[in-house]
């Protein structure tokens, strides 16, 4: 019996160390030291929130630039990808129907306009996929931009270089770059 309450006492410490002191000493110092990042990297516009900088969000508007496809349609709660190998036919007949929304053959398109990522839920674009975005803005935007070296002006303003410069590519959160670009034309 001295054992079982032994057992019972150390269940009952480390119960509370490691699944109530623990937890709350980790978000407190989360939040002392981090808090922007520990509340989810939160975008603010005007007082209220619009999405976070680590979350995709779609954008399907030709004024704008468009993320990563999704294969989850940006919710996070089902996170994933398709799982799709490189021959499947549904695959190849997804990346043909990206590229026609671009008017152009596959071959020149940005792979990351193209293909969804492993979550789903990427929020950033290749420099190269959002400068490839400019032509069909502008467009888009006729009355509003004119000039085609502001909105590439934008994306290089936009552009985050790899952590600590060498882990990752070069890439551009597009949730930043449209508030960016509303703000540039308003």
């Amino acid at each position: 019996m001295k054992t079982v309450w032994i057992s019972i006492r150390m269940l009952a410490t480390l119960s509370v160390l490691t699944g109530l002191i623990y937890p709350l000493m980790m978000t407190g110092v989360a939040q002392w030291f981090f808090p922007h990042q520990a509340n989810g990297s939160m975008i603010m516009e005007h007082d209220s929130t619009v999405g976070s900088a680590l979350v995709g969000q779609a954008f399907n508007s030709d004024r704008y630039f468009w993320p990563r496809p999704s294969a989850v349609g940006y919710k996070p709660l089902p996170s994933g990808g398709t799982n799709l190998g490189p021959t499947a036919a549904s695959l190849r007949d997804s990346v043909a129907a990206r590229a026609a929304r671009f008017g152009t053959p596959v071959a020149q398109v940005p792979s990351d306009l193209l293909e969804a990522s492993g979550s789903g839920l990427d929020p950033h674009i290749s420099p190269e996929a959002a400068l490839f975005q400019i032509d069909r803005i502008l467009e888009a935007r006729a009355q509003a931009v004119t000039k085609r070296s502001d909105l590439e002006t934008l994306v290089r303003s936009h552009t985050e270089s790899p952590q600590f410069g060498l882990l990752g590519e070069p890439r551009v959160n597009v949730l930043e770059l449209n508030l960016a670009l509303d703000s540039l034309i308003h």
